[in-house]
């Protein structure tokens, strides 16, 4: 009997190669060439869109906090990233410990488990 929800080292790094690839495919194609900052944002390429076909466009709102440089947002963005990562992370730490503690206290009890899938677990009518 194998444990469905054992993670497989072939599976993690298949998927970490999916994410190198991605990440290296455009560099290796010259995705960017012959643009003036070929990776740019959406903001800065919708700016300069808007700034073509409309010249005389004025914003409706400015921004709240002029930033020193580019680094500085940069950085905040990745910090936002961070943190939107760690709540995620969290959330389903939390959810894969209480799925654990659920199985362990059904099987202590000797009660099966409510997932039908599951060996020993209750059988669908």
């Amino acid at each position: 009997m194998s444990d469905r929800s054992a993670p497989r080292a072939w599976v993690t790094w298949a998927l970490l190669g999916a994410v190198v690839v991605l990440a290296v495919f455009p560099l290796v194609i010259g995705a960017g060439e012959g643009m003036e900052e070929p990776f740019a944002g959406a903001d800065g390429q919708a700016e300069s869109l808007v700034g073509e076909l409309n010249p005389g466009y004025e914003p409706w709102l400015d921004p709240l906090v002029e930033l020193p440089s580019g680094e500085v947002e940069s950085g905040l963005f990745a910090l936002q990233a961070a943190v939107g990562a760690g709540v995620v992370g969290y959330v389903l730490g939390v959810a894969r410990t209480r799925s654990r503690h659920k199985d362990r206290e059904a099987s202590a009890t000797g009660t099966a488990a409510a997932d039908p899938d599951t060996p020993g677990g209750p059988r669908p009518r």
